[in-house]
């Protein structure tokens, strides 16, 4: 009886909204005789067929005849009867089960689930996906169209996305987001999961999430699902993925009840929203911090706004989702978690924007030297930095350096404010980085013998930006055999004889890296390149004991590929070449074979960049 009065007063409510609203309703417009229909004639009714049972009294309500499904029977007085089932076989909750279900569930359970949330006229096609196209600086689209899809698959997962060589990231990049064709026999969307998955790796997530942007929700396979739900979690952009999460909303894991959740909370329904997240935080579904992150987030739509304070004791490690839900809640993760995380978490914080500057400082102070931000990129953002009013702390200092390093009266002074920047640098890879950041303040300086002790990092500086021909002005002051000498040999666009023997023995001479690394690296870059005879590169290589002739699956492939003149493939098969940490892991044989094979398919400028970096930093 309770129920029934329940149920009766909602009626009551709904009947008394319908009769407000009518009472302000506009003034028909339609002819006399058009707003209400004439009453049709009575007539006699027909004889009531016999009935088995009793008849229905005169208070009853009157049965809704629906049209018969196959079995014969009634949808409606199926779902009507308790106990039974829906058209999909599902048994009917009960009215407390439904009044806690969300939306989506309610569609999911009554087959309303749209498949797909563009119109068909504007539905893309899975040809060409992709960010770059080939007018833009794009690889050509059908590269690996009739590639095997094993090979283009195995290049793609087998690359754990951390590159030696900034400049083998920069193509990698350019590969990946070129509008591509699959290969024959792979799915294109798994393509695009394999692209996308490989650019989060790199630390590229504004890339990865573009790309995955190209296709419709409702093409995603679970691998796009899977790659869109790492990149949009890599770039804080938690609620990207809801297009994804209402059209395929079959997930039954933690993760996908959170998401559906926080989803929920920005579809309008924040209520019944943070009661599913606090039902799943009770159910210790997520570690507590990661479910207070959520309510969190989650807490910021609609009406259901929820003040959740976050407590890091006791957390002792980040997590992917745990850093997002982080910056997208407008805080910053403990600085002894960052310190001990991997530094991926590093390259997201520098393009995070809703970072602090300072916060992104510490982040772009890595991800330059590995390829993620330009040299522009790195002037803005310090240039940000130095207009803030509380203009404090080692990103500030940094920020006041580079201006001297542009503005400062004498060359002189600019010089030892670069070279400052340089020499604050905790790492070879932070310092590297610094070099990125003052590359373009390094060509502004003029060719002068005062500077020639520091020429060889100026250059390398120069090159590090892709500013060879500023950095061929220094051609003049570079001695046969020099550090500087070899770099611009490897930079320049071409040369009018062969390198001596001679001015590689030189080299060699004055060389003090770990087994002579650096001498190994630059005989590569000139035999790959072309700009040495092959009787003294073999002379030369036997001298540092270095096998250029010796063959293994991945060269046979890249040069393979090479010969066929495919550069979407060479580039690929280069990344998987260039792994590591560090260019102690590059071996010279591989070096060789990347040079040559990217100036053989008509990437001559990724080559000679490539391997001056080798001989900078090796």
């Amino acid at each position: 009886m309770k129920r029934t009065l329940i149920l009766t007063g909602g009626a009551l409510v709904a009947l008394t909204s319908a009769l407000a609203l009518a009472q302000d309703a506009p003034e028909s417009l339609l002819p006399p005789g058009f707003e209400k229909p004439a009453a049709r004639p009575s007539r006699a009714p027909a004889a009531a067929p016999a009935q088995s049972g009793p008849a229905p009294s005169a208070t009853s309500s009157p049965v809704i005849q629906a049209i018969p499904d196959g079995g014969g029977a009634s949808r409606a007085a199926r779902a009507a009867t308790p106990g039974s089932t829906l058209p999909s076989g599902a048994r009917i909750p009960s009215l407390r089960e439904l009044e806690a279900m969300s939306p989506d569930q309610l569609d999911e359970l009554f087959g309303l689930k749209p498949k797909s949330d563009i119109p068909p006229a504007a539905r893309r096609s899975l040809n060409k996906i992709g960010i770059l196209a080939e007018w833009e600086g794009g690889l050509p689209s059908g590269s690996l169209g009739l590639q095997n899809p094993s090979l283009v698959r195995a290049a793609l997962e087998g690359n754990k996305g951390q590159l030696v060589s900034r400049w083998g990231h920069v193509l990698l990049r350019r590969a990946l987001a070129s509008r591509l064709d699959a290969p024959s026999g792979l799915n294109p969307a798994d393509f695009t999961a394999q692209r996308a998955a490989l650019l989060v790796r790199m630390g590229e997530g504004e890339a990865a999430r573009q790309l995955v942007q190209d296709v419709d929700a409702a093409g995603y396979t679970s691998a796009l699902i899977r790659a869109a739900t790492d990149a949009y979690v890599f770039t804080g952009d938690i609620t990207g993925i809801c297009p994804a999460v209402a059209i395929h909303g079959g997930r039954k894991d933690a993760e996908w009840q959170v998401i559906r959740a926080i989803c929920q909370a920005f579809q309008g329904n924040g209520n019944a929203a943070m009661a599913q997240l606090d039902r799943m935080q009770g159910g210790n579904v997520w570690p507590r911090i990661d479910m207070l992150l959520a309510q969190k987030y989650a807490g910021a739509a609609g009406k259901a706004r929820r003040a959740v304070k976050i407590e890091w004791d006791g957390v002792n490690e980040l997590t992917p989702w745990r850093y997002a839900l982080t910056l997208a809640t407008g805080l910053e993760p403990p600085e002894r978690l960052m310190a001990a995380a991997p530094a991926r978490y590093r390259y997201a914080a520098a393009t995070a924007p809703m970072a602090s500057l300072q916060f992104r400082a510490a982040g772009a102070d890595l991800a330059a030297g590995q390829g993620i931000l330009s040299a522009e990129a790195m002037v803005d953002l310090y240039g940000q930095i130095y207009a803030l009013d509380d203009n404090e702390g080692d990103a500030a200092a940094r920020a006041e350096l580079l201006r001297n390093a542009y503005v400062a009266p004498t060359p002189a002074e600019r010089l030892a404010a670069i070279k400052q920047l340089w020499d604050g640098a905790a790492s070879p890879a932070e310092r590297y980085s610094r070099q990125v950041l003052t590359a373009y303040a390094a060509a502004r300086l003029p060719v002068s013998g005062d500077f020639d002790a520091d020429a060889p990092d100026l250059i390398a500086a120069m090159l590090a930006a892709g500013l060879d021909a500023n950095a061929l002005r220094w051609a003049t002051r570079a001695d046969t055999g020099s550090a500087a000498w070899a770099l611009l040999a490897l930079a320049a666009p071409q040369r009018a004889s062969a390198i001596p023997a001679s001015a590689l023995e030189s080299f060699y001479s004055d060389d003090a890296s770990e087994g002579a690394r650096k001498s190994a690296f630059l005989l590569a870059g000139m035999a790959g390149l072309g700009r040495i005879e092959p009787q003294a590169a073999s002379d030369f290589a036997a001298k540092l004991e270095v096998d250029l002739a010796r063959q293994t699956r991945w060269t046979r492939t890249i040069a393979a590929a090479a010969e066929v003149n495919n550069p979407a493939l060479v580039s690929l098969l280069a990344g998987l070449g260039m792994q590591g940490n560090g260019w102690d892991k590059m071996t010279p044989l591989y070096l060789y074979h990347i040079v040559a094979a990217l100036n053989r398919v008509g990437l001559g400028a990724e080559a000679r960049m490539i391997a001056a970096e080798a001989v900078a930093r090796g």
